[in-house]
């Protein structure tokens, strides 16, 4: 029986497991639209392609699949590439699906042509241009093996029209995918595990970085059995929260930038780092020379070109991180290392204040109170979705996640945008699940337009909007390294909640410290989908803060130690 080549792409998908996608049609694409009526696949209509990306991705974080976005040639894929970018640096399998002009039109510049392929080139594992409808089972097969094994990440297949429009005989092949000279399951030799485990048996003041890929890898049972069982305190990268439980004893917080100030002061002490599944990017180093100088690093990660990329390591395991520990635990020795972590314990001093809510309310409302009131009232239990900026790191200090996939955030990029699309995504991969976009005033509005998709698709997705009038963490950096000369950063906002009204959603505006807890229960107690509106404290900064460029431990902490926002 004959085929289209929008038939076989989307009985390819589905034999992939795909049952949602998001997208926006247009005409390079409109034959693979008009076949996707035939078959069982749920279609988001996102406002913005963009949009579509960013739900994939979170579809994809929330969910552990592989996020499928669609969109047209031209300004509908180029629209794309902020998105996969995110994805990329992020490690999140995402497969996009672009329409292209017609084969024999390629290179005419005809309408809306872009050599998207090119154009992705830096920012996917693998493009591929399909132009006969023979190779479509194919590629969709291999795209999804690359997007999902080894380090994942986005792919894109920009398929010509005429391939979508013609016709062919089609096999399945139900066999494994082999591509050669692609391994991304490479394995370390016997010799470099044991110099691991004897460093780990040996070391008197070790840490365990928990990074991104411990999700990933579902390591999540192996790394907490070697922490309880070598006694060894546990750093988050910002990826990587959730993946360690936020209240075990062993949990030390956030490191980096505006991580725990106790946390970089540990690690700058250390004599042993064990790096896993991150890969030492600036935010959470510091100035290089300075970095952990006392200590040996074992460095775990599936793709080995992040060995010695930013930090020298001593030990590199290449491989699977869940597959590894799993070699390693039966072989660490069970550690008293008490003595490490009283020291820690010392280094926080009165800095360990991050539940708030029994500080006096002075009539000024913080950021860090909306944050910290929002993960009592859900219980830590809600999959929390946030933007880029100032409460980004807030909701990393002041919402504690025990959950492995319960935040979704860009790391890499920082995007700007990416919550409230991102936040649709999780809510399809998860619908059963609690799920809040937490967004800036200013990041919000270059997505605000996803507001619709909510309102068509009629899901139950609350935004909570933190409001201080600014580019918040840009207006940080103006007054801390610019003399407060605040260019380009003060912002003319909507009124957020008639905007919500706008969309046919429910909108409720918070201005004092009181209403934070009854506004986060009447959203969660309401059928629908609520936004938020909280009017913060203008000129608040996140703390503690490592300069750009300045050792590690070598932080900027609040200059009041007791103030609503809490200690640094």
């Amino acid at each position: 029986m004959k085929r289209t080549g929008a038939q076989i792409l989307w009985e390819a998908l589905i034999r992939e497991g795909v049952s949602t996608v998001f997208g926006y049609p247009g005409g390079a694409i409109l034959p693979a639209y008009d076949a996707m009526l035939e078959f069982p696949i749920q279609h988001v209509l996102v406002r913005h392609e963009q949009g579509a990306t960013h739900m994939a991705d979170g579809y994809a974080r929330a969910g552990g699949g592989v996020g499928v976005a669609v969109a047209t040639s031209g300004p509908g894929a180029t629209n794309m590439v902020t998105g996969i970018a995110t994805a990329m640096l992020d490690s999140s399998p995402m497969v996009c699906i672009t329409g292209q002009v017609g084969g024999k039109l390629i290179g005419s510049d005809a309408f809306q042509e872009t050599d998207i392929t090119g154009v992705t080139l830096p920012i996917t594992k693998h493009n591929y241009l399909v132009s006969r409808p023979q190779d479509v089972a194919r590629t969709v097969k291999e795209a999804f093996y690359v997007a999902k094994s080894g380090r994942p990440g986005p792919v894109l297949l920009d398929i010509t029209k005429d391939a979508q429009q013609s016709s062919c005989e089609v096999e399945w092949d139900d066999s494994e995918v082999t591509l050669p000279g692609y391994r991304p399951d490479l394995r370390a030799t016997q010799e470099v595990y044991q110099r691991a485990i004897d460093m780990i048996n040996e070391a008197k003041r070790p840490i365990i970085f928990a990074g991104h890929g411990i999700m990933l890898s579902g390591a999540m049972d192996v790394v907490r059995a070697i922490a309880e069982r070598a006694n060894i305190p546990v750093a988050m990268t910002l990826l990587g929260i959730g993946g360690f439980p936020a209240r075990h004893p062993l949990n030390l917080g956030m490191m980096g930038m505006h991580g725990e100030a106790w946390v970089n002061s540990a690690i700058q002490e250390a004599d042993l780092l064990l790096a896993f599944g991150m890969r030492f990017d600036d935010r959470v180093t510091g100035n290089l020379a300075t970095y952990a100088q006392n200590a040996k690093k074992i460095h775990i990660d599936i793709d080995p070109a992040e060995f010695n990329k930013n930090v020298k390591v001593d030990v590199p395991l290449t491989g699977d991180l869940r597959t590894v520990l799993e070699e390693i635990l039966p072989h660490v020795a069970e550690g008293d290392r008490s003595s490490w972590r009283a020291a820690i314990e010392e280094m926080k001093g009165d800095c360990a204040v991050r539940d708030i809510q029994n500080l006096p309310d002075s009539g000024h409302l913080y950021a860090a109170h909306v944050i910290n009131d929002l993960w009592r009232v859900t219980d830590g239990d809600a999959i929390v979705v946030t933007d880029v900026g100032q409460h980004q790191m807030w909701e990393a200090q002041y919402y504690h996640h025990d959950h492995p996939r319960s935040l979704i955030t860009s790391g890499g990029l920082g995007t700007m945008g990416f919550a409230l699309p991102a936040a649709i995504g999780a809510k399809f991969a998860c619908p059963d699940k609690e799920v809040w976009a937490v967004v800036g005033d200013g990041g919000f509005q270059m997505t605000q337009a996803e507001l619709a998709t909510i309102a068509q698709e009629q899901i139950k997705v609350n935004v909570a909007i933190i409001n201080n009038g600014y580019l918040g963490m840009v207006r940080q950096w103006q007054e801390f390294f610019y003399d407060r000369r605040y260019a380009a950063t003060p912002l003319l906002n909507p009124d957020f909640v008639k905007l919500a009204e706008a969309y046919g959603l429910s909108g409720m505006a918070v201005t004092k410290r009181a209403g934070v807890v009854p506004g986060v229960e009447a959203a969660r107690e309401h059928a629908g989908a609520v936004i938020l509106e909280f009017k913060v404290e203008q000129e608040d900064s996140v703390f503690p803060m490592v300069p750009a460029g300045a050792a590690l431990d070598k932080m900027i902490r609040r200059p009041n130690p007791i103030v609503e926002t809490a200690a640094d």
